[in-house]
């Protein structure tokens, strides 16, 4: 047994090889360059370093292993965008600058999630041809899973009268279009990034957009209250 990685040792002393991960990431290249309709078991099992074999003795079908790919994918990318919601929005100090510093980090894309997003274009292009479950449980395990965090985030700050909210998740669904809806539109889902002036700029509008619906409105005086606090002043002055 290697103690460092648990395994059992192969022939030759070298730790097995994780077949299921390098399956899965071959499998996430593939789909992510030829789409779920073009992309073909074979050139799967060549890019995983696997036999065809082993991936219908693992995953049945095409459609199973894509939906296993897809989950995990998402299941990794979401891991990520909730340590922003959560670094970002765990605690409010200023309620304007911690949202923008949340969106602009929000809205940049993240290399670590570009073949993701690379699956997402092609899902996209393909939905029509792509198993409803499959779909479904993309939703569940990456977007809906990140909504529901940081819904769960502006509830609590609404809590704390820093914001005025009746619907947290579809405040969730505001922040995150509004922030970066329109970079994610523009950039085709990160395939020609914008740049990060441009992403800050737009991240930045979206935040003061979202404050002007969602944000608390301080009672302003009235013009009335405004004058007998004028004509107040002065007598104030004089007693001191």
């Amino acid at each position: 047994m290697d103690a460092a990685t648990g395994r059992r040792p192969a022939r030759g002393g070298a730790p097995r090889v994780d077949k299921r991960r390098a399956l899965l990431d071959g499998a996430l290249e593939v789909f992510a360059q030829d789409g779920y309709a073009r992309a073909s078991i074979d050139a799967i099992a060549r890019r995983a370093g696997v036999s065809t074999r082993t991936i219908y003795n693992q995953f049945g079908d095409k459609a199973t292993l894509f939906e296993a790919v897809i989950v995990d994918s998402a299941r990794r990318t979401a891991d990520a965008q909730i340590a922003i919601v959560q670094r970002c929005l765990g605690k409010i100090v200023n309620i304007e600058d911690d949202l923008i510093e949340f969106a602009r980090l929000w809205a940049q894309p993240s290399p670590e999630s570009a073949l993701h997003f690379a699956l997402v274009r092609q899902v996209i292009a393909d939905a029509r041809h792509i198993p409803p479950a499959a779909l479904q449980a993309w939703q569940e395990a990456g977007p809906l899973r990140v909504q529901k965090e940081i819904a769960a985030h502006l509830r609590r700050i609404a809590d704390a009268g820093h914001l005025a909210i009746d619907d947290a998740d579809l405040a969730a669904v505001h922040l995150v279009q509004l922030v970066a809806g329109d970079a994610t539109r523009r950039s085709f889902y990160g395939a020609i990034p914008l740049p990060t002036e441009e992403v800050y700029r737009v991240a930045d509008a979206g935040v003061r957009a979202f404050l002007y619906g969602y944000g608390v409105r301080r009672p302003r005086k009235s013009q009335a209250s405004r004058a007998v606090g004028a004509s107040r002043a002065p007598r104030a002055a004089r007693r001191t």
